[in-house]
């Protein structure tokens, strides 16, 4: 048995974006909260790739067809429409075999793009930095490396997503072969990275200072918030991009923010997660999400207006518990609070008291927030008090080198500095400084 269900369609009324039909594909229980928030979000997905939603299909299935994923049915529905509407696109919300891909382009006579295809599409746009570029390239190779018919045509026809950029738009010739070569040279690329990545962390590690990373869904506004933050420890940094669009940050950005305490702590805005991700991703960001792995404390941040908050916050709790990163301590935030009505505010404080509500925007509990980071990582950086003889001033570098100077004054002679050290650092600096 099989249930399906067609939105109402948008007919063509001249040249503009390209024109997608949407299908979602479910299994035979019914969770229907969770169906609808995946096809508001596979609309959202197309219209960040750069096309426009004209028609929605879903179907319901005890178990999917081999051949074609949906039924012939539901694939006869779906070339109508395409043809009816003037849609070049259909995108799928599942993953497709390239023998499913091939089959439904046959029967519908349109270009097919499935979920993972279509967020690697997204990927190619957003990547910044060289790095970025390069994982892109390798999750995109990957993904198409099973699709390889041998012929540069079926490749190129295969691979363009909607406005795609990649392999297929820089018209490579790939084969079998040469794409199976590049892979392995992007991967040395990024090993390279990712072992320089790792020298300037241990040096950051040898000057004590302690790091957050801000992780959350994607257009949750984890880069507003930093943006905000930094503007709330007066760094007077340039602005981290951000904007209202799903990916919009790919690449890690680290600013320095002051705490309420003295001193400071780096803060890092981390590619936003999303249900679904293609292991492709996972894989090939593995690297930039180090600075997830290694920080001192999780800066969880929630879309307090995104109509399933909830689906939203278990997919990032699963993806941090697939990085291995369950003990790293959390400080959990509700943004976009000033978009929410009193009850909801009240109702969301009721549900989880240690949750703070905060606005990116206007600047709402960012105080009380950074507050409540400093204490996290009190327990596990020690403020301590330094006097220091003239005599001993021969340790100042070390004192530099191996902890965070907060505040500095003076006793007589004695020069008297306030220290932000781990305990570890704080050992070996009292035993030279105990030193006869």
């Amino acid at each position: 048995m099989r249930k399906s269900k067609t939105s109402r369609p948008t007919r063509p009324t001249g040249p503009g974006p390209e024109r997608v039909v949407l299908i979602g594909v479910f299994g035979k229980s019914p969770d229907l909260p969770a169906e609808q928030a995946s096809l508001e979000e596979l609309g959202r997905l197309v219209e960040t790739a750069g096309g426009i939603p004209v028609a929605t299909l879903s179907q319901r299935l005890q178990r999917y067809h081999p051949g074609s994923l949906i039924g012939p049915g539901k694939v006869d529905e779906a070339a109508a429409l395409a043809k009816n509407l003037g849609a070049r696109t259909v995108v799928v919300d599942h993953d497709l075999s390239p023998a499913q891909q091939l089959t439904l382009e046959e029967k519908i006579g349109a270009k097919i793009v499935d979920r993972t295809r279509l967020i690697l599409d997204i990927f190619a746009r957003r990547a910044r930095t060289r790095e970025g570029e390069l994982q892109i390239e390798l999750a995109q190779l990957q993904y198409m490396l099973p699709r390889l018919t041998g012929s540069w045509r079926s490749f190129s026809q295969q691979v363009g997503g909607i406005g795609t950029r990649g392999p297929g738009e820089r018209k490579l010739e790939y084969e079998r072969r040469h794409a199976q070569s590049r892979i392995l040279h992007i991967k040395e690329s990024l090993a390279h990275a990712a072992t320089a990545r790792g020298v300037q962390r241990r040096r950051r590690e040898s000057v004590p200072v302690p790091s957050v990373a801000i992780v959350g869904y994607t257009n949750a506004g984890k880069s507003s918030l930093l943006n905000r933050l930094v503007g709330a420890g007066g760094a007077g940094r340039p602005a981290v991009y951000a904007d209202d669009k799903l990916f919009a940050t790919l690449d890690p950005t680290t600013r320095r923010v002051s705490l309420p305490g003295g001193g400071w702590a780096v803060f890092t805005d981390t590619v936003g997660f999303i249900s679904k991700l293609p292991t492709q991703l996972i894989a090939a960001f593995r690297a930039t999400l180090e600075e997830t792995v290694h920080a001192d404390c999780h800066l969880i941040l929630e879309d307090g207006a995104a109509p399933h908050a909830e689906s939203q916050r278990k997919t990032v709790d699963e993806v941090l518990a697939d990085l291995g990163v369950g003990a790293v301590p959390r400080v959990r935030a509700v943004n976009k609070a000033d978009l929410l009505a009193p009850e909801a505010r009240a109702r969301l404080a009721a549900e989880d008291p240690g949750r703070l509500l905060v606005s990116a925007r206007d600047g709402d509990g960012v105080a009380e927030l950074l507050a409540r980071v400093q204490d996290v990582l009190s327990h596990r950086w020690l403020l301590r008090e330094v006097r220091l003889p003239p005599e001993r001033a021969n340790l100042l570098g070390e004192i530099h080198r191996s902890a965070m100077v907060v505040g500095q004054g003076a006793e007589g002679d004695r020069m008297v500095l306030r220290l932000r050290v781990t305990p570890e650092n704080w050992d070996r600096l009292r035993s030279r400084l105990n030193a006869p």
